[in-house]
């Protein structure tokens, strides 16, 4: 097989060279405990405090309200759960989110109805965006917090996040939103978009996994997560990962530094593959905003195919890409995002994502439509649905 090209990076995302090298002697050569009071220990603690004042700059945040966690879902059972067991007592015991979030964000929502919290799940229209005015109408006295995600890591829409945010700070409700598929690739300043909770995770933007960051607006005082010692000021205990928030530091500063290049050159590949997709394939559809949507995210539906099948015939030609979320791989349910903006079930079964990075050349957005165009009339010949259709 030729070598691989990787096109799901909505996934995750090979790390970078440079975060790499910047992450090792964190291993090893610097090893002690950022709560040792002596020289090894401080050593550790001015590296967490440097990857600190790293994501409070890209975030427009101050380091005191950044808080390193394990992954983007740890992050977002935080916010979620912490929110609503400490407002509780408060009466407020409802809590808003979108039918098209992260199973991070819907599960924890789930797990919190069972302990006798209400959700609204507020629907999304055919572009998978979230209205402010069905918002507005969902806010009542009893509201402890609206979590909504920035973009859609299955569809790329970018919800209007600063218009929902003003809208929760108006009413008085903490306002959190999942930006894991955002951070790193669209500008985020959590000043100007009324955020009060961000998750983001390093390994989506070229950093390592089993790191991540909630960012705590000063003022908003979710419980504590996990308890334990006293590390993160106190609000997340256990032991830091200096390796990983080093890399994250280093990833994420290097993802914002060059943020418009980056995207100029995901938008390039991604338009070229859906331009000829859509022109060379008959019966193919682009899901969620075609405009407003993350610049390296294609979700593209073949008629009358099972995406599986698809799946593994671009396997076989040595390029990966996926269904849909990563994390819901393993289920033969359609995906409840395009379930959400209305494909029926025979259509969102057959939809592919292509998620392109930086690693990623105009070569392999065009060898990709060279196996796709191959692929797609041979498997639709031996389709008994497309031969009903036809």
């Amino acid at each position: 097989m030729n070598q691989v090209i990787y096109l799901d990076n909505a996934a995750t995302t090979p790390v970078n060279e440079e975060v790499l090298k910047e992450m090792l002697p964190w291993y090893a050569e610097f090893y002690g405990n950022p709560s040792s009071h002596y020289s090894i220990g401080y050593e550790t603690k001015e590296a967490i405090d440097k990857a600190r004042e790293q994501v409070a700059k890209a975030l427009n945040c101050q380091p005191n309200e950044v808080y390193f966690t394990s992954c983007g879902t740890e992050s977002d059972n935080w916010a979620i759960k912490g929110s609503a067991f400490q407002l509780a007592p408060k009466g407020k015991k409802h809590l808003i989110t979108s039918s098209i979030e992260h199973h991070a964000v819907l599960h924890s929502m789930k797990a919190l109805e069972k302990q006798g919290f209400e959700v609204t799940y507020l629907p999304v229209d055919s572009k998978g965006v979230v209205s402010p005015a069905d918002l507005q109408a969902a806010i009542r006295p009893d509201t402890a917090l609206v979590s909504i995600m920035m973009a859609n890591n299955e569809i790329g829409t970018i919800e209007p996040i600063a218009e929902l945010g003003a809208i929760c700070r108006e009413k008085g409700v903490w306002f959190h939103t999942d930006a894991v598929q955002a951070a790193g690739t669209i500008p985020i300043d959590v000043q100007a978009m009324n955020i009060d909770m961000l998750s983001l995770s390093a390994h989506k933007f070229n950093g390592p996994k089993g790191c991540g960051v909630l960012y705590i607006r000063k003022g908003v005082l979710p419980l504590n997560h996990l308890d334990g010692g006293g590390q993160e000021h106190r609000r997340r205990a256990g032991t830091e990962n200096i390796a990983g928030i080093v890399g994250l530091g280093k990833a994420l500063e290097m993802a914002v530094s060059h943020l418009d290049e980056k995207a100029a050159h995901q938008k390039q590949l991604r338009d070229y593959v859906v331009n000829r997709i859509l022109t060379n394939i008959s019966d193919t559809r682009l899901n969620g905003d075609p405009e407003n949507r993350l610049p390296g995210n294609a979700n593209i539906s073949f008629l009358a195919l099972e995406g599986e099948t698809i799946l593994l015939d671009l396997d076989m030609h040595g390029i990966c890409c996926s269904t849909g979320s990563a994390c819901n791989s393993d289920s033969l349910d359609p995906s409840h995002v395009l379930l959400a903006i209305g494909l029926p079930h025979e259509i969102a079964h057959g939809t592919m994502r292509f998620s392109f990075g930086p690693q990623n050349t105009m070569k392999d957005a065009e060898t990709l439509c060279d196996v796709l165009e191959k692929i797609i009339p041979q498997r639709r010949a031996m389709s008994p649905i497309w031969n009903t259709l036809k």
